[in-house]
């Protein structure tokens, strides 16, 4: 697949779906606190303090305009980023699990690696095609 294709186009639509849907609930106090509350029920999860607010309605705007970002303006750069974003997301959510975050936080890691994967695949084939094609245009001809 390239990133090129509708087919790619779908993949980074699909991922903006889903960053909106698990997201959303953190972009503001008063959806945090049920997020919080549904969290609080499958493990054991810190108590909500004004910090913890904060950053989960920092992190959740974010995500969230991005994700509309991406659905309403989709283009195939905002796959390669959102894969490197991905990356990120993905690092510190396996050093909060290393560090004791409780074990729910591991199917949110699989999603974004999944998610990184598939879209930075595509983008590492076209470089590594656009190397061989280099090489044989530099190959003397005999």
């Amino acid at each position: 697949m390239s990133p090129q294709n509708r087919s790619y186009l779908r993949l980074v639509r699909a991922s903006a779906w889903y960053d909106l849907i698990v997201t959303a609930g953190f972009a503001t106090p008063w959806t945090y606190v049920l997020v919080h509350r549904a969290l609080m029920t499958m493990g054991d999860f810190p108590p909500a303090d004004t910090i913890q607010t904060l950053y989960a309605n920092l992190m959740g705007s974010v995500v969230v305009v991005w994700a509309l970002l991406r659905l309403f303006r989709t283009l195939p750069l905002h796959g390669l980023y959102d894969g490197i974003a991905r990356v990120l997301f993905a690092s510190w959510q396996a050093y909060a699990l290393a560090q004791g975050a409780p074990k729910i936080l591991a199917a949110f890691l699989v999603m974004e690696v999944s998610f990184g994967l598939v879209q930075l695949l595509p983008w590492l084939a076209d470089r590594s095609r656009g190397r061989e094609r280099t090489r044989s245009a530099q190959q003397p001809v005999q």
